[in-house]
């Protein structure tokens, strides 16, 4: 046989790589592979191992668990009996705090939690996605806590400064705490670009600067409430305040309904505009984004004023719907939670909303759990801590459900 004729042979042999007809693999197949190796499942075992954790916390601390565990071999019963007492009767207590209180007299007290649990929620989705904005773009914004304390600080010199007409006041009180988050975010954007200094330390040291900011101004006379000896401000107007959703009877507000908004424009300004485009670019690559034209200092400062802008945004939203007064501890955890549920949503913006709507539902669950069992609210942000542990550690989470390294993870 010629040579020509050999090469022809084998050019008609079937690829040996290639899969035979009819066992390619379907779509279903396909998902399921990409949903086991994807980032999702590994943020919902990282969740489910933290309750995990926090169900044997909840055991450990009950003196009923710890009383039948001294003697378990003579009747195991009682043992778990209690176990099952404590860690079901304290997950049910987070529920009923959290969602549905199946339990209540009245129907608006059934879904109470849950509207409880949507207005917690709803600064954190918004604080999330700043700092998941961020992420996306290479940077670390640490600093929406002091972000939230500058914009709650302006809307609410705005809300309760200004005699305005209705709408326009609560536009403008709204303006100024996106402007004033803006441009706390701005600065560390624009040290960024000009100096190179680290956006983690600029941002930690920004809360400081905003927290004693906030205390020196509630000093002041402008911002001080007559006949008031604590740090107060005077109420927001009510032409200022956020319209109630459920009527007054509930506390939810129509600033749910803007952080939900404001997750679409996230979505749209990463996903389908020219200037996402840009700075995930620059996150993924600075030095491929600069070679391609993409000027890296100016994707700092824009990405820190947006970030900074929807952190403001959560200061606004919580002052303006949920207190009507600013105070010392109007941020309280909000800026370091929104850390978390930018990790737990992978930057995602629908992630973080699903994730701020969880850490929502531990905080007002957790409140409950306590009350009605005596179980530390304290439970609840060891298993906030845990879920960041976990997720930080996704090596742990597949060696604990023996998951396969998907390729390309060790990069």
């Amino acid at each position: 046989m010629s040579s020509a004729q050999q090469t022809q042979t084998q050019g008609e042999q079937p690829d040996q790589q290639s899969p035979p007809p009819g066992r390619e693999p379907g779509r279903f197949a396909t998902a399921l592979a990409e949903l086991r190796d994807g980032p999702v499942l590994l943020s919902v075992l990282s969740v489910v191992l933290a309750l995990v954790v926090g169900a044997v916390l909840i055991a450990v601390a009950d003196p009923d668990v710890q009383e039948t565990a001294t003697y378990l071999t003579a009747r195991p019963s009682d043992f778990f009996v209690a176990l099952a007492s404590a860690v079901g009767g304290a997950y049910t207590a987070l529920v009923q705090g959290a969602v549905l209180d199946w339990t209540a007299a009245t129907p608006a007290r059934v879904v109470r939690p849950l509207t409880e649990t949507l207005t917690v929620a709803t600064p954190l989705i918004a604080a999330g996605l700043g700092v998941a904005l961020g992420f996306r773009a290479g940077l670390f914004n640490i600093g929406a806590q002091g972000q939230i304390i500058i914009g709650a600080l302006l809307a609410a010199y705005v809300g309760f400064a200004l005699d305005l007409p209705v709408g326009v006041h609560l536009l403008l009180a709204l303006l100024g705490g996106i402007v004033g988050g803006a441009l706390w975010g701005g600065v560390v954007g624009a040290l960024k670009a000009r100096t190179g200094a680290h956006e983690v330390i600029v941002t930690i040291m920004l809360n400081y600067v905003a927290l004693r900011l906030a205390d020196y101004l509630l000093t002041l006379e402008a911002f001080q409430r007559e006949n008031q000896a604590n740090p107060i401000t005077p109420p927001v107007a009510d032409s200022a305040q956020l319209p109630l959703l459920l009527g007054p009877s509930f506390r939810l507000h129509a600033g749910f309904l803007l952080v939900l908004l404001a997750a679409v424009f996230v979505w749209w300004l990463l996903e389908r505009s020219t200037i996402g485009f840009s700075l995930r670019a620059v996150g993924a690559n600075p030095a491929a984004a600069r070679t391609a034209g993409i000027s890296v200092p100016t994707s700092f400062v824009v990405v820190m004023l947006f970030s900074g802008g929807l952190a403001g945004l959560a200061g606004a939203v919580h002052l303006l719907g949920t207190e009507d007064s600013l105070t010392a501890g109007i941020a309280g955890s909000f800026g370091f939670d929104a850390i978390t549920v930018a990790l737990l949503g992978r930057s995602r913006p629908l992630g973080v909303v699903l994730a701020g709507l969880l850490f929502g539902a531990l905080q007002a669950g957790g409140i409950s759990m306590q009350a009605r069992t005596g179980t530390p609210v304290d439970i609840v942000l060891v298993v906030q801590s845990l879920i960041v542990l976990f997720i930080a550690a996704p090596p742990l989470v597949r060696a604990i459900f023996r998951l396969k390294t998907p390729r390309g993870a060790g990069a």
